[in-house]
């Protein structure tokens, strides 16, 4: 894996991460189905000059419009969905140590579908970062919710695992067309669907009441995940869904971090000791695999190279 890919699956991780502390700072002035929506619009309004200017021959093909567009309503429209059910049970460090399972997720998803090989260094690569989180929420994770919370936490795990399969579901397209085409059709296909989410809280009807502060906030969120999500997608066309996915441990690191900095949220102990075993993890899963040409899903895929392996 080329350092570029890894450097983009880094700042997505962060970017992850920061837009979760953004959230809890302008989610009590609005609904989270009407957030979801302005996130989602927002970016693709970011992608959209750019998409606007590519040349139509390298633009998506019908075919292929249904099955992208569901991709991208399943990750941002009913995994929020699901995530945001959950927490209304289940404690946020719990979700966020329920939703780290998703490198874990995507990688067993790839493996059965044949889209890349298990190794030992990626697995533990993938376990170490696991226990890094695990490590930084310490008692957080185990607070206790609500006597339902198990339904809770079946549905931040059901969105994990929605987001591993879409991650993985992904790459045929991205090896059939650039990256900006299928992360802005993706990414507009979630807005209509969660335009319906956020109908019952009344945002298509009247903008909600948000601070100017606010406003500066669901700006970042915005435009942060529509560069994000373009990062994302360019690591996976060049990566395997796993080193890809691996970075997210850095999520819930930086969202603790930037809540100390921004929130006053007190760093602990753990959360530096996490931080440490996630780092490790990453170095670990980002080992050189022994015989690369048994891992053929790795490295660059490009349309031609696609076309070539189908022939």
């Amino acid at each position: 894996m080329s350092p570029l890919p890894i450097l983009a699956s880094a700042v997505t991780g962060i970017q992850v991460g920061a837009a979760i502390v953004a959230t809890r700072f302008v989610v009590d002035q609005t609904g989270p189905a009407s957030l979801a929506l302005l996130r989602y619009l927002i970016g693709f309004l970011c992608l959209l000059p750019a998409l606007l200017a590519i040349n139509p021959r390298m633009r998506i093909a019908a075919r292929d419009l249904l099955p992208i567009g569901l991709l991208g309503v399943a990750q941002f429209g009913i995994l929020i969905a699901l995530l945001n059910y959950g927490l209304r049970t289940v404690p946020s460090a719990r979700a966020a140590l329920i939703l780290a399972l998703f490198p874990l997720l995507t990688m067993i998803v790839a493996a059965l579908v044949g889209r890349e090989r298990l190794s030992v260094a990626k697995t533990m690569g993938v376990l170490l970062t696991l226990a890094g989180v695990a490590i930084a929420l310490g008692e957080k994770a185990s607070a206790a919710g609500t006597a339902d919370n198990w339904v809770g936490e079946i549905a931040v795990f059901a969105g994990a695992l929605i987001g591993a399969v879409c991650t993985v579901l992904y790459r045929p397209y991205l090896a059939r067309y650039p990256t900006l085409p299928v992360g802005a059709f993706a990414m507009l296909a979630s807005v209509g669907f969660l335009a319906l989410l956020a109908f019952p809280e009344g945002l298509v009807a009247t903008l909600p009441a948000i601070t100017a502060r606010g406003w500066l906030a669901v700006l970042f969120i915005g435009v942060s995940s529509g560069v994000g999500y373009y990062l994302w997608l360019w690591a996976l066309s060049r990566a395997t869904p796993t080193r890809v996915s691996v970075f997210l441990g850095l999520s819930p690191i930086t969202a603790a971090l930037l809540g100390a900095l921004l929130l006053g949220e007190p760093v602990t102990q753990a959360v530096l000791a996490g931080l440490g075993f996630v780092v490790v993890g990453l170095v670990v899963a980002h080992r050189p695999a022994p015989d690369p040409a048994r891992e053929p899903a790795s490295g660059s895929l490009t349309p031609a190279r696609s076309r070539a392996s189908n022939a």
